[in-house]
């Protein structure tokens, strides 16, 4: 049997890659901290370890204690990530610090996977062709306008560095499902009679669901140490009209009002959202890294080198996986 260690498995995505590691029978270990909600980490075959990411003397002790009493994992997916915070530092500590933290640890032990998979963003390429509307491709240059793409983009540049570490890279898209509160935000305001979108030029956005995020990932693991970066998302776009019709139809709403806010204010929203979270310790989701984000016009990216590599292949288009995230919300109490 594989053994497989997820961290950030208390997040919405850590636990769509536990379900997935433990359909496919994986020996299956879930990497939180004391104050982790394990609200969907019930399953009774989970095994629980925390990692102390801050202090490298205690994370090396813990893995050397896992190392003697049960061996090394065969699988390494780092999921964990801060994409909001109210200082721009806790990017750096977290997306970069502590995936070198872990690197470094496991080398140190003696506990080097067969491979290691980060989880990063499509965020790490920067805008993309806002003329053409050409899909961004593998060979682009990185050029990350946000603190969230700068310090995914130094923890691949770490995990590149290595010499001779069996590694994999997901940069994923919009990534949107049950238990995901995002884009669960923009379906709550259509179901309320209102579609707010950024910008009044074309914006193609791209998604992916994340029942085949997860399965992509351990079809990736599977595969073997691939040392390269993959663009995970559906093999199409859509614009913010094609998404509300799809939400609308989904929900059953017939009448929706299309809300189109000019970039200058959705600038000044982020800017004051920001200055409140940091006066009230509360991260907000809109601040000026979402400003960029928000104002990017085109996230259409090549995906071919995913699936020849992987027969990365999503089954869920992005219709299906709306109404079954408004399935659950429903049956939730979210909506």
């Amino acid at each position: 049997m594989k053994s497989i260690l997820i961290t950030g498995a208390g997040g919405f995505i850590g636990g769509f890659l536990v379900e997935e590691a433990l359909k496919r029978g994986y020996d299956t270990w879930a990497a939180v901290r004391s104050t982790t909600s394990r609200e969907f980490l019930q399953d009774e075959r989970i095994h629980f370890i925390e990692l102390d990411y801050e202090n490298q003397e205690n994370l090396e002790k813990t893995l050397a204690d896992h190392h003697a009493e049960c061996g090394k994992w065969d699988y390494v997916v780092h999921n964990l990530g801060v994409t909001k915070s109210t200082n721009y530092l806790d990017f750096e500590q977290v997306n970069h610090g502590y995936l070198r933290t872990l690197v470094d640890a496991l080398k140190a032990t003696d506990m080097i996977p067969e491979v290691f998979l980060m989880m990063s963003s499509l965020s790490v390429m920067g805008p993309g062709d806002e003329r053409t509307y050409t899909p961004i491709k593998p060979t682009d240059v990185p050029m990350p306008n946000t603190f969230y793409g700068v310090s995914k983009l130094k923890a691949e540049t770490y995990l590149q560095s290595v010499e001779d570490f069996p590694y994999t890279i997901f940069r994923c898209t919009g990534v949107y499902g049950p238990r995901e509160k995002d884009y669960f935000l923009m379906i709550k305001s259509i179901k309320r009679g209102f579609d707010f979108s950024v910008g009044f030029d074309k914006q193609m956005l791209t998604f992916i669901y994340v029942k085949d995020l997860a399965a992509g990932v351990m079809d990736a693991l599977e595969k073997g140490p691939l040392r390269k970066a993959y663009f995970i998302s559906e093999d199409r776009a859509y614009t913010q009209q094609e998404f509300r019709k799809i939400v609308c139809e989904e929900l059953g709403k017939k009448h929706v009002i299309p809300v189109t806010c000019p970039l200058w204010l959705v600038k000044i929203v982020c800017n004051v959202a920001e200055w409140v979270g940091k006066v009230t310790l509360k991260a907000s989701a809109l601040n000026r890294d979402k400003f960029k984000i928000l104002k990017q016009r085109n996230w259409q990216c090549d995906t071919s080198d995913a699936r020849q590599d992987f027969n990365f292949n999503p089954k869920y288009p992005l219709r299906e996986g709306i109404r079954e995230a408004i399935a659950w919300y429903r049956e939730a109490g979210w909506l």
